[in-house]
């Protein structure tokens, strides 16, 4: 190999690792941001929420006081022993009791309410939505896909960090003794 390649390949070398060190730190961010400050990623089933946030959708969503929700916003609710529920505030008012708030949703694809509002201490805000992004996150997590890009990664680190013999240019000096 040339110098001109070798010196091609080491900066390629490098590209690659530092792009695998940032990747990692941003996981690294996204995980602790999601286990500390109450962020997460919603996926969508359905299309109550079309077409604001179509079927195949996933959205990223905040932990927030329920005081705070604003109509307009999308929230989602956790419902105990069932799926949450990501529908538009349409009305709020503060809760009975003065903790959190009753919360009136409604789908923008459903003509009505829900059927009864929701008094809770917290809800999830949306941030945003990606369209069909729902489908990506699953595909991506079956356990033979995520194995393959171990592999690969493992792989591309393990190539990147062997050692380089150069061959070229090493010759045994003699000398006198």
């Amino acid at each position: 190999m040339s110098g001109g390649l070798r010196r091609v390949g080491a900066g390629l070398r490098e590209v690659a690792l530092w792009l695998l060190a940032v990747l990692g730190v941003v996981c690294l961010v996204l995980a602790l941001a999601g286990f500390l400050g109450g962020w997460r990623i919603m996926m969508f089933r359905t299309g109550s929420m079309s077409p604001t946030i179509p079927t195949g959708s996933a959205a990223l969503v905040h932990r927030i006081d329920a005081a705070d929700a604003h109509v307009g916003d999308v929230v989602t609710v956790d419902r105990p022993g069932e799926l949450p529920v990501t529908h538009r505030v349409v009305h709020t008012e503060p809760a009975a009791d003065g903790k959190g708030a009753t919360l009136t949703l409604r789908g923008d694809a459903n003509a009505t309410d829900d059927p009864a509002p929701y008094e809770r201490e917290q809800v999830s805000r949306v941030v945003f939505s990606v369209p069909g992004a729902a489908r990506v996150i699953v595909a991506l997590s079956r356990p033979w896909v995520m194995g393959a890009v171990t592999v690969l990664v493992a792989a591309w680190v393990t190539w990147a960090f062997w050692p380089k013999e150069r061959r070229r240019g090493r010759h045994a000096t003699v000398t006198d003794g």
